[in-house]
This record gives C-alpha cells, sequence and structure tokens, in this order.
C-alpha cells in the first residue's frame, strides 16, 4: 500500500476529508500533523515569545525539533506526496524535499489560481479537482 504524505494548511478544514477519500481508495495517508489544531503554530511561537526567544531560537529549541523529527520521520517513509493548497511555506517546503528526493509530489489547487507561477513545473501534476489528481496518479503507475 502507497503511503501518502498529505501537507496542507493546519488551518484548511479539507485535510480529514480528504485524507478520509484518499484511504478509501487504497492510500496509507499519513495527517496526524492536522491533529495539533489549527493555531498550534500561533501558540508555539507565542510560547517562545513569552520565553524572550527569537524565531531562530526557537527553532533550535526541543519542541521545534520535536515537531520536526515527527513530520521529517513520515516525509521519509512516504512514496508519493500531495500539496493542498492554500498552504503556507512549510508545506512548500515539504513536498520540495519529497521532489528532490525523486518522489512525486502532486498540488491540489482550490480552482484556477489569481497568479500564475513557474515554479510549479517542478511538481509531477497540478490539478483543480482531486479525481483528476487521483486519476492521472493510478494512471501513471
Amino acid at each position: 500500500m502507497p503511503v501518502l504524505y498529505l501537507i496542507g494548511s493546519l488551518r484548511n478544514s479539507e485535510i480529514p476529508a480528504i485524507g478520509v477519500h484518499l484511504r478509501s481508495l487504497g492510500y496509507e495517508v499519513f495527517d496526524d500533523w492536522f491533529a495539533a489544531g489549527k493555531i498550534a503554530d500561533d501558540s508555539w511561537r507565542d510560547y517562545e515569545m513569552a520565553r524572550g526567544h527569537s524565531y531562530s531560537q526557537a527553532l533550535d529549541g526541543w519542541a521545534a525539533r520535536h515537531v520536526f523529527e515527527f513530520d521529517y520521520c513520515h516525509l521519509n517513509r512516504s512514496d508519493l506526496g500531495v500539496l493542498v493548497l492554500p498552504a503556507g511555506k512549510s508545506c512548500h517546503l515539504e513536498l520540495g524535499y519529497l521532489i528532490g528526493r525523486g518522489k512525486p509530489g502532486y498540488i491540489l489547487l482550490e480552482g484556477e489560481p489569481d497568479r500564475f507561477d513557474v515554479m510549479y513545473c517542478f511538481a509531477d501534476g497540478v490539478f483543480t479537482n482531486l479525481e483528476d489528481l487521483i486519476a492521472h496518479h493510478i494512471s501513471s503507475r
């Protein structure tokens, strides 16, 4: 069973439903990162700032290291990744990491974007709906 790392924003309420759908198709989906909740990053920032830490110092702390190692472990065991937009910087880095390791990486847009970006050519496919992405991936196996 292929392991699919579902990449997205903690604030994107569609992530769990997309994960459920992909599981129903036979994928092992890693989306456990979503359990941290939509304000996890903000809470971590507020905690570190209350301690007088800069962002750089916070990245050197145990909390950051723990979360990073958790995600990194699952990125490494994944066979492919799907970036669900809207998403931020971390998500794009995760997809780039997977693609850089030679693993297929796909982008699922919310619809046609307002701005076009040529760097999405790094992805193995850019789609505006999940069914087209799934059909493409299954046909390319």
